[in-house]
């Protein structure tokens, strides 16, 4: 039995989660003209590194274990149900906390409330998810291919 640290198919998620995780800080740096160490580390934004990692973790399975395996079918599920979360559950929670953020800063806008403004970058455009799974399935190819 080898050890956990010789398994590549979760280096390839783990890099292709760290090179989206980099790619979405170097975006947004473009996109605002200002470093936002925070990108490098948040949730949403170009590309989806939840994408990039189950992507990559399903195409590493499926290179690993064959593309016939019960276990390849279990991951590319597992990436499926991920990335539909990411573009639609996590995108409506994103879109709805912005408006209550603006509805807040509306009413209470003499400073008589005092409220935390709720996080509104949580989820992903169907483009960044694509863009985040194309890149999972590039590094596990690139990786293990």
């Amino acid at each position: 039995m080898g050890k956990f640290s010789d398994n590549i198919v979760f280096w390839s998620a783990f890099i292709a989660w760290i090179i989206a995780q980099f790619l979405k800080g170097i975006f947004a740096f473009y996109k605002y003209r200002k470093m936002d160490f925070r990108r490098f580390v948040g949730a949403g934004g170009m590309p989806s590194s939840h994408s990039a990692f189950v992507s990559a973790l399903a195409t590493g399975v499926g290179l690993n274990d064959g593309w016939a395996s019960t276990t390849t079918a279990l991951a590319i599920v597992f990436a499926l149900v991920v990335m539909y979360d990411a573009a639609g559950v996590r995108l409506a929670a994103s879109k709805q906390a912005a408006t209550l953020n603006k509805i807040v800063d509306e009413l209470f806008d003499e400073g008589e409330f005092h409220h935390e403004h709720l996080k509104e970058l949580l989820g992903h455009t169907p483009v960044e998810v694509i863009v985040g799974s194309l890149l999972g399935i590039v590094i596990s190819y690139w990786m293990i291919g």
